[in-house]
């Protein structure tokens, strides 16, 4: 088992609203994430498509996960919070929908603010297609990353 996958499954237990929802983590690399939700009636709306609140508890989820990926060896030490968001619906969104999470940032102007301020913030922008490749939704999370005060 990678490291990623380790973090993966321990992603999958600790956000239970995602989980609750169906949200399912595919992949996490070093900024990066793939998450997926199946249409069901319990995430749909009235028009029989993909409900907006759960296209966004699956983008939040793909974003937090690359944003768990880029930070893994230090997460532990980290305080992260989603400071904000913005979603664009493309087109109505049916059946199996999977979202594909990115860092916006390199890692080690990523680390060196965090190194030299305690805290860091930048985006994750994440795409949502359908199981034809159609883009239905856009998302950017902007993730706030914080050191814990370490113990005197």
């Amino acid at each position: 088992m990678t490291p990623f996958d380790a973090l993966k499954a321990q992603l999958s237990a600790v956000v239970p609203f995602a989980a609750y929802v169906g949200v399912t983590l595919e992949e996490i690399a070093e900024g990066r994430a793939t998450a997926t939700l199946a249409q069901s009636h319990n995430t749909s709306n009235h028009i029989a498509t993909m409900h907006a609140g759960a296209l966004f508890t699956l983008a939040e989820a793909a974003s937090g996960a690359a944003m768990a990926g880029m930070f893994l060896e230090r997460l532990a030490a980290l305080r992260p919070v989603a400071a904000g968001s913005t979603i664009a619906y493309a087109r109505p969104a049916k059946g199996t929908i999977t979202a594909r999470a990115n860092v916006d940032g390199e890692k080690a102007a990523l680390f060196a603010a965090l190194d030299g301020e305690g805290k860091v913030r930048f985006p994750v922008t994440i795409t949502m297609e359908d199981a034809e490749g159609r883009e239905v939704a856009r998302m950017s999370v902007d993730w706030h990353l914080s050191a814990l005060a370490k113990a005197a």
